[in-house]
């Protein structure tokens, strides 16, 4: 993978995290856990190039987040074999299956001491920055409560910093 920097990277967010999703990844290559994510974003705060993350409480994943400072996003691209692994990832527990031994990833430590993946076509090393908690009380539009209840615990957000940018181009 050859790094750039962040001003380099030039994708539409939207289509990025909204229709290609993301691996969210924490731990170390000796246990770490990965989730699929569509919701999240990245901009810019604090005089910091971020993303934003967000992650309910039942996940797997949370538990890594929550005991790592630092973690990744991974961008595997829209192949059938890809698309396969986001949905495999994004419905199964790690507690329920070895995610770290599927086939179609192969995982190597990343400069932050995270995981990332030699099959990613995009990887930001990031750090946390901010993490709160969603709070029914403060939704303006209470419609959007639907996403919740039955479905599970209220996301938290974290504020990441991206440290590094990776691309296989």
């Amino acid at each position: 993978m050859k790094e750039i920097s962040v001003e380099q990277l030039n994708e539409n967010v939207f289509s990025l995290i909204g229709k290609e999703w993301m691996l969210v990844t924490a731990g170390t290559p000796e246990r770490y856990n990965m989730m699929t994510a569509s919701w999240g974003g990245i901009g810019w705060l604090w005089n910091r190039p971020v993303a934003f993350v967000f992650i309910r409480p039942e996940r797997y994943t949370y538990e890594f987040v929550e005991q790592s400072q630092t973690l990744t996003l991974s961008f595997l691209g829209d192949a059938p074999q890809m698309r396969q692994l986001y949905g495999l990832l994004g419905s199964k527990s790690g507690r329920d299956i070895p995610k770290m031994q599927l086939d179609g990833l192969t995982a190597e430590e990343a400069s932050n001491g995270c995981v990332r993946f030699s099959e990613s076509r995009l990887t930001l090393e990031c750090t946390k920055l901010f993490a709160t908690d969603m709070q029914e009380d403060n939704f303006i539009c209470p419609d959007l409560l639907a996403w919740y209840g039955e479905k599970g615990g209220m996301h938290r957000m974290y504020v990441v910093e991206i440290t590094r940018v990776l691309t296989a181009d």
